[in-house]
C-alpha cells in the first residue's frame, strides 16, 4: 500500500522578503500541509519559519496560535519577531495573553486550554521521542485537540528510526505502536552484530513504504543543498574537540566493596563509581581549561560536579534544576547579555533551543547520550557563529567506554540522518515556486 501525502492546511498569505529562498520554500510547504514536521539543523532559521507559519494561521483563522518552547527560548522568539516586524507576539507564563501569537514553555503548558487554539507549534519537538515519557503524553494529548499541528527539531531520531513514531502520533498520523507493527520487525534476541542493542529494525519489503510514509508528513534538512538550494551562506566554522584524561588514583568502591585494581568501567554501577572517584580532578581540569576563555559554559551531569565547578571558578554561576523557572530565566538572560561570563548547567536543563553564538568555548563531562552531546555543542556551533568552536571533553581513564560509545553513536546517528534525509526529501528538491505532493 502506498502512502499519499495529505494537505490539511491553508494557502500561504505572507512570506517576508528577508527570508532566504530555502526558508520561504520550507515555510510554504509547512503552511500548506497543516500537520507537518520540519527536521531542520540548528541555525537554519527554525524560529523565523515557526513565527511565519504562526502568523499565516493567525491571518487565516483569526484565532491565537500557541508556540511551545524549551526553557528561556521564548525570549529568542520575541527578538526574532521584532527583527522581522511581527508585533502580535507575547510570552505567557501563567496562561494569560492578549496577543495572537502566544509563546510558552513546556513546563507551563498546564496553564493553557487546547480549545482556545486552532494551531500549535512545538519547538524542539524531540522532547516527544521518549515514547513513555510524561511530557510526551501531556503534549500529545494537548495536540490531539488541535486542528493544525507542527513539529520542529534538529534531532528527530538520533538513535533509531522508531523514534519517529512519537512525532507521527503527535501529528495525528500512525500511532507509535501502529508504526512499529506496519514497518518494523522485532529482532529481540538476535546475535547479528548490526542489530545488537536494537529491538526493532525495518522490514526489508517495507523500507520503501516507510520512507514514503515519513515524506508524507515531514521534511528534513541539514544544509540548504538537501533541498536543492545554495549552501554558500551556511558554511559552519571549524569544530575543535579536545579530549582530556585524568587518572584515577583511588580504588573503586562498588556495592560497598573496594576493588583491588582499577579497571575500565563497564556497568552502570562501575561508571557511577568511576565518576564519583574522579570528580575533584575532573572538575579541576575543567576549570583550568575554561580559565583561558572569557566566556564559557560547563556541562555537568551530577549535582556534585556542578557545585564543585562553581566553587572553584569565581566567575561561574550555576543554574540548578530545583530553581524556579523565573530564576533560571534570569540567569540565562544574564549569560546571553554578557553579565555572566561562565555558566554551569546540565544538558537536561539547557541543551535544547538556545542560541549562544556569543560564546565559542565549552567544557563537557560526557555521558552515553549522543543526542545531548550533539544538542549542547549546537548551542555554539550553528550557522552564524563567527569563531571556531572549542569543545574540551574531560574523561577519567576508566571512562574509555563512554568515549568509545560517543564515537560509535555519532557515526550511527549520521548514517541514520543521511539515510533518512536522502530518502524522505525526494519530493521536495524543487524550486520555491511549487512542491510535489
Amino acid at each position: 500500500k502506498r502512502h499519499s501525502s495529505q494537505s490539511f492546511g491553508i494557502e500561504p498569505l505572507w512570506l517576508p522578503d528577508k527570508m532566504f529562498d530555502y526558508q520561504k520554500h520550507v515555510a510554504e510547504v509547512t503552511i500548506t500541509k497543516g500537520r507537518w514536521a520540519d527536521f531542520l539543523d540548528t541555525g537554519l532559521g527554525k524560529t523565523l519559519i515557526e513565527l511565519v507559519v504562526a502568523y499565516n494561521y493567525v491571518l487565516s483563522t483569526n484565532k491565537p496560535v500557541l508556540i511551545i518552547t524549551p526553557l528561556s527560548v521564548a525570549f529568542q522568539f520575541l527578538k526574532e519577531a521584532e527583527k522581522f516586524g511581527i508585533d502580535d507576539v507575547e510570552y505567557s507564563r501563567e496562561g494569560k495573553y492578549t496577543k495572537k501569537i502566544v509563546i510558552c514553555n513546556y513546563e507551563r503548558l498546564k496553564h493553557f486550554d487546547p480549545s482556545d487554539f486552532d494551531c500549535v507549534i512545538l519547538d524542539e519537538s524531540s522532547i516527544l521521542k521518549n515514547s513513555k515519557g510524561a511530557t510526551k503524553e501531556q503534549v500529545t494529548s494537548f495536540l490531539k485537540k488541535v486542528k493544525y499541528r507542527f513539529l520542529f527539531t534538529a534531532t528527530p531520531a538520533p538513535n533509531d528510526f522508531i523514534e519517529l513514531g512519537t512525532s507521527s502520533e503527535a501529528l495525528g498520523y500512525l500511532g507509535y505502536t501502529d508504526m512499529l507493527t506496519k514497518f518494523f520487525k522485532n529482532n529481540e534476541g538476535t546475535i547479528s552484530p548490526q542489530n545488537i542493542g536494537t529491538k526493532w529494525r525495518l522490514k526489508g519489503h517495507a523500507e520503501t513504504g516507510f520512507f514514503e510514509w515519513v515524506s508524507s508528513w515531514a521534511l528534513i534538512m541539514r544544509m540548504p543543498s538537501d533541498l536543492g538550494f545554495d549552501d554558500s551562506r551556511h558554511i559552519l566554522p571549524r569544530l575543535i574537540e579536545n579530549d582530556h584524561w585524568v587518572s584515577n588514583d583511588k580504588p573503586l568502591v562498588i556495592n560497598g566493596q573496594y576493588q583491588m585494581f582499577n579497571i575500565v568501567a563497564r556497568t552502570s554501577q562501575e561508571i557511577l563509581a568511576e565518576r564519583r572517584a574522579t570528580i575533584e580532578k575532573r572538575c579541576e581540569k575543567a576549570v583550568e581549561l575554561a580559565s583561558a576563555h572569557e566566556t564559557s559554559v560547563y556541562w555537568a551531569n551530577l549535582d556534585d560536579e556542578a557545585n564543585i565547578v562553581e566553587r572553584l571558578d569565581p566567575n561561574a554561576t550555576q543554574i540548578k534544576g530545583p530553581m524556579k523557572i523565573e530564576q533560571k530565566e534570569e540567569i540565562l538572560l544574564a549569560f546571553l547579555e554578557g553579565q555572566i561570563k561562565h555558566l554551569v548547567t546540565k544538558p537536561t536543563i539547557t541543551s535544547f533551543g538556545l542560541n549562544w553564538q556569543h560564546c565559542h568555548h565549552t567544557t563537557v563531562f560526557p555521558s552515553f547520550s549522543f543526542e545531548q552531546y550533539y544538542q549542547l555543542v549546537r548551542r555554539f556551533l550553528r550557522f552564524g557563529q563567527q569563531n571556531e568552536v572549542i569543545v574540551d571533553r574531560v574523561f577519567s581513564d576508566g571512562q574509555k567506554r563512554v568515549a568509545e560509545a560517543q564515537v560509535a553513536k555519532a557515526k550511527k546517528s549520521d548514517e541514520l540522518y543521511t539515510r533518512l534525509r536522502e530518502n524522505v526529501n525526494r519530493n521536495f528538491r524543487l524550486p520555491i515556486t511549487g512542491f510535489d505532493t
